[in-house]
């Protein structure tokens, strides 16, 4: 198949009309020859046209396949009825399920490809609702109208492979902008958390947003207030996961979206004081993402990515004027993980996340106690205790907030993280840090002091916790000695 990326032309602008005809030729000749390659669409569409309805790829998959990225998820839409595609599908797939079926969507799998069908439909919300009211319609039309950019209104019929674009699509894909296929006050009135999902693409595909696409979304961004948080975070999720989150990020922000999903995000945006003495919050949270994505080894990293942009939002409720013209933001890295948790809890994130990103957030200052390697190995350790599993992710933000552009300050932090790594590595070759406990178990605490389960064993555990990450590992006969010591001083 041609790279589409490498046939798209130069902006709409510039084309000239037997430019865009051999445009349209080499897409149509891509989109056919990824279907030639591709026969699981083929063989689905004949089987739904021996059941009298039709069939079509369209929308991302077809946008992707024309950019020359199209992965395994197949998107359809056929003006069959949820249930008659049951009927086509069960039989056909290896697995079918039926959660979105509500919307009109039947998911399956079928090989190695995980394919959606939805019946041409039309959804809109009203002022109150946070659902979408869903009707069907009868068209291919119909369908595309209601699809949220033009780039996503394109279609391929199917089996014969006629490619539809009523918007024209191509050509927007090809000027790499974003347009809705009606009015953008009328796409996002439908559906308000469209306008989160052109910030999304901006960041995935790294298009332009129309300008009118953008004074809609400033103008009607309190509509995004009637979104279910879940929609939300699932949204923020795939721009915060995408290759250009930082795009995305500017357009939540400057068009006031990001005021109603995620406020800590804008209020980064500090007035300089009058000489200049702190750095522009807002913009060092951007590039500190942008260097933590740079330390990413096994593809994105939700909670790597969340920490980076979060870990100063304690900043604008902890900032003062000190009276030598300094500006300080003391316990900003505390205030910043208890806001971090009601945030992303208000998002409805899982608890497991809320927790590692919050711990993160609090633990981001940590290091710059470390100084020139001055730690005794006590604090290194209570260091790998506190950061638990999250300690590589910890690493990776550590470094990622160096935005200094003084190259001497910068390679001085990195020279004494890496001194800071070096003494962890030692130390858990010796100790195995990640799994520091007491030299005496709650068992042999209670068989050494006689006595039974109960709060006093707790304090005897948090005791020997304590001298374990102080001194290091003991021999047992000095563990039951400082055992007694202890409890000896508490009666």
């Amino acid at each position: 198949m041609p790279n589409a990326n490498n046939d798209l032309p130069a902006p709409i602008a510039e084309r000239t009309p037997q430019s865009t005809d051999a445009l349209n030729h080499v897409q149509r000749r891509a989109v056919s020859e990824l279907l030639r390659v591709s026969p699981v669409a083929d063989d689905l569409a004949r089987r739904f046209q021996e059941a009298g309805f039709t069939l079509a790829l369209v929308g991302g998959s077809v946008r992707d396949a024309l950019l020359g990225r199209l992965g395994n998820d197949l998107d359809f839409t056929t003006d069959a009825r949820p249930e008659d595609v049951l009927k086509i599908v069960r039989p056909w797939a290896d697995a079918v399920w039926e959660v979105g079926i509500a919307f009109g969507t039947v998911g399956c799998k079928k090989d190695s490809f995980d394919i959606e069908v939805t019946t041409y439909r039309s959804e809109a919300y009203d002022r109150t609702s946070r659902k979408p009211e869903v009707s069907y319609g009868d068209s291919i039309e119909q369908d595309l109208v209601r699809r949220d950019f033009t780039v996503n209104a394109m279609a391929v019929l199917l089996p014969q492979k006629e490619f539809v674009d009523p918007h024209d699509g191509l050509e927007d894909l090809a000027a790499r902008v974003l347009r809705t296929p009606g009015t953008p006050e009328e796409s996002f009135s439908d559906d308000p958390l469209r306008m989160m999902r052109a910030a999304r693409f901006a960041a995935q595909l790294d298009f332009e947003v129309d300008p009118a696409v953008f004074a809609a979304m400033k103008a009607m961004s309190d509509r995004i207030e009637i979104v279910s948080a879940e929609r939300v975070r699932d949204e923020l999720n795939k721009l915060l996961l995408a290759p250009h989150p930082r795009e995305g990020l500017r357009l939540l922000v400057d068009s006031g979206l990001a005021g109603h999903v995620l406020p800590e995000l804008p209020a980064l945006r500090l007035e300089s004081d009058e000489h200049h003495r702190h750095k522009d919050v807002y913009e060092h949270s951007l590039t500190v993402l942008e260097q933590a994505i740079d330390l990413e080894e096994n593809g994105p990293d939700l909670v790597l990515r969340l920490a980076a942009l979060l870990h100063d939002i304690g900043k604008p409720r902890t900032r003062r004027f000190e009276k030598d013209g300094r500006v300080s933001f003391h316990h900003h890295e505390v205030v910043g993980a208890k806001m971090t948790k009601k945030r992303m809890t208000a998002l409805k994130y899982s608890n497991d996340l809320v927790k590692d990103v919050s711990r993160l957030v609090e633990l981001h200052l940590r290091f710059h106690g470390y100084g020139t390697g001055e730690w005794t190995d006590s604090a290194v350790r209570r260091y790998v205790r506190d950061a638990g599993p999250q300690l590589e992710r910890l690493h990776k933000l550590t470094r990622s907030d160096c935005t200094t552009r003084n190259k001497r300050k910068a390679g001085a932090l990195s020279r004494a993280y890496d001194g800071l790594e070096e003494r962890i590595a030692r130390l858990q070759e010796q100790e195995e840090l990640e799994a520091i406990r007491p030299d005496l178990d709650g068992n042999e605490i209670m068989q050494i002091l006689g006595i039974g389960p109960g709060p006093e064993v707790g304090k005897a555990y948090k005791q020997m916790l304590e001298l374990r990450l102080e001194h290091g590992p003991m021999e047992r006969e000095a563990a039951v000695a400082a055992l007694k010591e202890w409890w000896a001083a508490q009666s």
